[in-house]
């Protein structure tokens, strides 16, 4: 998995996987933030550098300000890699885990209100997965019903993380 984030994404990941106790799954952040094109082509290169290496890939990353997410999107299902975007941020996902929520949302400063009356202390940099660990079925159900594919990243709001999170629940 390639997120673009510095820490938000990958300590829900890792919980997640902690949780499952599932070690075949490998999270790789990079460091620096990317658009979502890039994201693919990091993906591209690890999973070429490293042949036989994944069963399967992913890039996680937020619609935001970014211009070329439909590019991305569409780069990566040619080069089989699986995307789990989030229109606008990933933190809609975290939102889905307490609520099902339908309004359109502009932006993460939208979003993070709604979040904190279900999390009053949420800090991006500080995620606990077990504020959520219990909820993650209902994640996934709530984000089903805003996009039953998980693939349309035009969609706002929507999310494809659920595809990501059942993928490792099932492994």
């Amino acid at each position: 998995m390639v997120c673009g984030s510095e820490q938000t994404e990958r300590q829900y990941l890792d919980g997640l996987k902690a949780w499952q106790r599932n070690p075949a799954v490998s999270v790789k952040v990079l460091n620096k933030h990317r658009s979502p094109s890039q994201l693919v082509k990091f993906a591209e290169d690890c999973r070429d550098r490293y042949p036989g290496e994944f069963d399967e890939v992913w890039c996680l990353f937020d619609v935001d300000q970014f211009q070329d997410v439909a590019d991305a999107a569409s780069r990566a299902r040619r080069s089989r890699i699986n995307v789990a975007v989030s229109n606008p941020c990933f933190e809609l996902w975290l939102l889905l885990h307490f609520t099902r929520h339908r309004a359109h949302l502009a932006s993460y400063d939208e979003v993070v209100p709604l979040l904190r009356k279900h999390l009053p202390a949420y800090d991006k940099s500080a995620l606990r997965f077990a504020d959520y660990r219990e909820r993650v079925g209902d994640a996934c159900e709530n984000a089903k019903a805003l996009d039953p594919t998980g693939e349309d990243v035009s969609r706002n709001p929507s999310t494809g993380v659920w595809r990501l999170v059942e993928k490792i629940m099932s492994r």
